[in-house]
């Protein structure tokens, strides 16, 4: 086990590797490591927690086990110049904010094992242009794309029944959604400034 908060503002670290047999790793256990470049996660780990890699600033790649179910809130948020992530299937929750100010991410794909997620998941990833959504979604939670301004075009997965507030607000770019008619509720802000 590595504890919480066990290389919090180690921010000189460049390279870490876990070993093997860690299966848990605590909340912001690599909080403010701004320096970091790469780390290799033990296969064994099943949730990627609350602020893990919270302002990891040069983290630019992350490959994220399959045995982990949830990534939680906060947990790659702020990380700037993250460019790749790759979500296993075995993931089922990703927590509110978990990708939020991602600056430099362009594509995602979320996998069909996802069945929710918090608010905000993607907020202010100002460089996203593709994006995959879960075949199982119900709700697209408030300001999920909040602020993506180079996202152009969306196709929201017939599962989903809520797009809720602000889930599309300053999508500046968007010039094409296409939406379902399972959709039951958009919310206030849903599209504003959609200019």
């Amino acid at each position: 086990i590595i504890g919480s908060y066990a290389f919090y503002n180690c921010f000189i670290i460049q390279h870490l590797k876990i070993p093997q047999s860690v299966t848990e790793i605590g909340e912001r256990a690599f909080e403010f490591i701004y320096f970091l470049h790469d780390i290799s996660l033990p296969p064994k780990i099943k949730t990627i927690e609350n602020n893990l890699f919270h302002r990891c600033s040069h983290l630019t790649e992350i490959k994220i086990p399959s045995s982990v179910t949830s990534i939680k809130s906060y947990a790659f948020n702020d990380c700037s110049n993250l460019t790749k992530v790759s979500i296993p299937e075995s993931v089922t929750y990703i927590g509110d904010s978990a990708f939020s100010q991602c600056n430099f991410l362009k594509e995602i794909e979320i996998p069909s094992s996802v069945t929710s997620t918090g608010c905000q998941i993607f907020e202010d990833c100002s460089e996203l242009t593709k994006v995959t959504l879960s075949s199982s979604l119900i709700e697209l939670k408030d300001g999920f794309f909040n602020g993506c301004s180079s996202l152009k075009q969306i196709s929201i997965p017939s599962s989903v029944i809520s797009i809720d507030n602000s889930a599309f607000c300053s999508c500046s770019s968007l010039i094409e959604i296409e939406i379902p008619s399972s959709v039951k509720n958009i919310g206030s802000f849903c599209f504003e400034d959609c200019t």
